[in-house]
């Protein structure tokens, strides 16, 4: 399919047909499997919409990028924009985006030791009840008022805390790249 929509873009009319021809079973089971909150009679015209963005589209697809999950990513779009006129809800797995997502790089567990380093000498200028509050708050994401119980302070002395603080460590930050 990708050798016919790379011809079709060239300008080759008889290619370009051979690639609806194609690639529109495969985008009828993408409808009947992603759109089974539809109507089956719905189908065929979500199968058209797929197809009329495609060929106002192509010209983005990137021939050196594989050409199925550019199809897919289409095909699922349509379909979404299907239920939302619809006002069914879609919910997608996660897994259906690991194509596209990008890999989160491997762990450098020196770069997470500098990062720590970092952060320790940074909190280290504050004052120990500021530091204690950016470790609560902003570091181990703890409820503010289980963190205004255990330090005896207020939810608005926390919050001002807080806001100084991490104003103060933004002017560390840019002290230390002068």
């Amino acid at each position: 399919m990708a050798v016919q929509l790379l011809a079709a873009n060239a300008g080759d009319g008889q290619a370009y047909a051979r690639f609806l021809q194609a690639v529109a079973p495969v985008l009828r089971g993408i409808v009947r499997a992603r759109g089974r909150s539809l109507p089956p009679d719905q189908h065929e015209d979500i199968v058209q919409e797929i197809l009329l963005a495609i060929h106002l589209k192509r010209q983005t697809w990137d021939p050196a990028s594989p050409l199925r999950p550019w199809l897919y990513a289409i095909a699922r779009y349509k379909v979404i924009d299907a239920c939302r006129r619809r006002g069914i809800r879609v919910h997608l797995p996660i897994e259906d985006y690991s194509d596209v997502l990008p890999a989160e790089e491997g762990a450098d567990p020196l770069a997470a030791r500098d990062d720590r380093r970092e952060v320790d000498r940074l909190l280290g200028q504050l004052d120990p009840r500021s530091a204690e509050v950016v470790r609560a708050l902003a570091l181990r994401e703890e409820a503010p008022g289980d963190v205004s119980a255990r330090l005896a302070m207020s939810p608005g002395n926390l919050r001002v805390t807080l806001h100084r603080a991490m104003k103060r460590l933004a002017t560390f930050g840019q002290e230390d790249k002068s």
